[in-house]
């Protein structure tokens, strides 16, 4: 005997599980007024249990069942029944009902293996269609993640769970809570993770680490918890998409590092951008690794490191959980008092620190971080051993430092740091190198652009005559082809003119200027003058071309006498 087919509020019968995720469980159900099969998402109990999330999830559910775009997944209805547990007490069971979508998850298609360039760019294409839709209509997701995208059997993109990320993220008091509810802080924009107001950019930058997934086949940013990835979202470059996967044009590298700026206004500013620029790459050309660099430079900066504050901050929000204010604040007098108080503090700190003696002699638990700079590495790492410290090698790109020589350490030099604590020391590469490509008979056009791809500088182009060479052909450069240069090293080249110089060959026998003609290019035809006077041997009397610059494989006409 089976047990009767669980019904909510009397319509909706509750089939098979088809889905779990972290914050609810997906059904196959029955609409029994409709008479139509849907999707039913039942909330797990622990938000269930959350009487301002189920409002806001009402709510949120209430927007999202506007939205009506074949890119989206139809939330039909929300609603709250109760279930009785075995002790008695009765909880509620807030659901939606969505339309049931026969397909994969992006999440598995993933994970079953590399996904071709031009189905990742469809992928997130129709992302950005639902994206663009529901910003018109004043709806931000907040939970982009492949794993709230469908690709159905037809190859149709379809986005779902519109309004549940707010719902939660307007519930939860911190980064911590909403990162332990969602589980995405993989696909975090940097403002959500720094529990800053969010908007439409917040979307496309979720999209845009959707975008680099499909492509390198991994997340731009990896770590052993989700605070360690948010830390990453607000302070670190991600690497290109083709450093990670070879086979990814560049042109998809700086669409998807612009999508993933920190700064939400040198993000696209919408969906409709991010697209035009996903469609310039089809038929566009490619940037150069030169260019890309310099476009990682723009958007991250020099040093993204250099957000350490920004990372405390970060940090704060993820353990402090005691923010909340609960009155309007401290009475006048006591304000003043605080003051007062205060001053008293750093005029007492001050008076300290200008009398006292600095002491000669380094607490025995404590280490000074010895100065390191300009040392080898080798070198560093033995004066860091011999002051019980240990070293971590960070190389980086210096133009102002020799390659192998220290540049500095962090911490600081005379940092005091604990015994046996690990040290980065940054190592400069030197200048970035690049190499010089074989330039010698390529046109002026191709040249340039293999110049450019290699990361250097197209110099000044002499024009020289070569009988051989068509115009604007390479005849040389001022860098040997192989050559390790610096990056925008600028390179000369000389190319032929497309011309060929020749002399006066009047009074010339006609077969000495012949013989020079025909030795620089040139097809020779001959005519009888019988206006003056024949000779032994014959002698030229005119030449169609005049002396000087003409094109190269020209045909001249030389007359010679033949009168009495």
């Amino acid at each position: 005997m089976t047990a009767e087919p669980r019904v909510l509020s009397g319509r909706y019968r509750i089939d098979e599980l088809i889905g779990r995720g972290g914050m609810a469980s997906v059904y196959r159900g029955y609409d029994l007024t409709l008479g139509r099969a849907v999707a039913v998402k039942i909330l797990d109990r622990e938000l269930a249990g959350d009487n301002t999330f189920r409002t806001r999830f009402r709510l949120e559910a209430q927007a999202a069942s506007r939205m009506a775009h074949p890119t989206i997944v139809r939330v039909y209805d929300a609603g709250e029944d109760t279930v009785t547990y075995p002790d008695g007490s009765i909880h509620p069971v807030p659901y939606i009902i969505m339309e049931l979508v026969k397909g994969s998850l992006l999440k598995d298609i993933i994970a079953a293996g590399p996904v071709p360039v031009t189905d990742a760019v469809r992928y997130v294409d129709g992302i950005l269609e639902a994206l663009e839709y529901s910003h018109r209509a004043g709806v931000v997701h907040r939970d982009i993640k492949p794993g709230n995208v469908m690709v159905t059997h037809a190859g149709q993109v379809k986005v779902m769970d519109f309004g549940i990320a707010r719902a939660v993220s307007d519930s939860s008091s911190t980064v911590a809570e909403t990162t332990a509810i969602l589980g995405t802080a993989a696909y975090f924009s940097p403002e959500q993770a720094k529990g800053e107001p969010v908007d439409a950019r917040a979307d496309l930058y979720s999209a845009g680490v959707v975008l680099y997934e499909l492509l390198a086949g991994r997340q731009p940013f990896r770590g052993e918890s989700p605070v360690a990835v948010a830390y990453q979202h607000v302070s670190e470059a991600p690497l290109p998409p083709s450093e990670v996967n070879e086979s990814v044009p560049r042109s998809l590298d700086a669409v998807a590092l612009r999508a993933l700026a920190k700064d939400p206004y040198q993000r696209y500013q919408d969906a409709a951008s991010f697209r035009e620029a996903l469609d310039a790459t089809i038929d566009g050309r490619s940037p150069s690794k030169r260019q890309v660099g310099a476009l990682t430079s723009e958007l991250y900066g020099p040093n993204p490191k250099q957000a350490a504050e920004t990372a405390r901050s970060l940090r704060q929000l993820s353990t402090d959980t005691t923010m909340k204010r609960t009155q309007a604040g401290p009475p006048v007098a006591w304000i003043w008092a605080g003051v007062g108080v205060l001053a008293v503090l750093l005029i007492s700190i001050l008076f300290w620190v200008l009398s006292i003696n600095p002491a000669e002699n380094v607490p025995a638990n404590a280490r000074l971080v010895p100065d390191v700079a300009g040392m080898t590495y080798d070198r560093a790492n033995q004066e860091l051993l011999d002051n019980e410290l240990l070293s971590i090698r960070e190389d980086v790109e210096n133009g102002d430092v020799a390659e192998g020589i220290v540049i500095g350490t962090d911490p600081e030099a005379g940092a005091s740091v604990n015994p046996d604590q690990a040290i980065t020391v940054y190592v400069s590469l030197g200048q970035e190198m690049a190499t010089v490509p074989a330039l010698t008979g390529l046109g002026q056009d191709a040249a340039s652009a293999a110049l450019d791809d290699a990361g250097l500088t197209l110099g000044s182009v002499t024009q020289r005559n070569d009988a051989a060479l068509a115009a604007g052909t390479v005849i040389s450069a001022d860098q040997a082809e192989g050559a390790s240069v610096a990056v925008g090293t600028v390179v000369n080249i000389v190319v032929a003119s497309g011309k060929i110089t020749i002399n006066d060959v009047t009074g010339y026998t006609v077969e000495a200027a012949k013989r020079e003609l025909e030795a620089v290019g040139l097809t020779v035809t001959t005519k009888e003058d019988p206006s003056c006077p024949a000779a032994a041997p014959p002698t030229v009397s005119t030449q169609s071309l005049a002396p000087g610059d003409v094109p190269v494989h020209s045909t001249i006409e030389l007359g010679f006498c033949s009168g009495e």
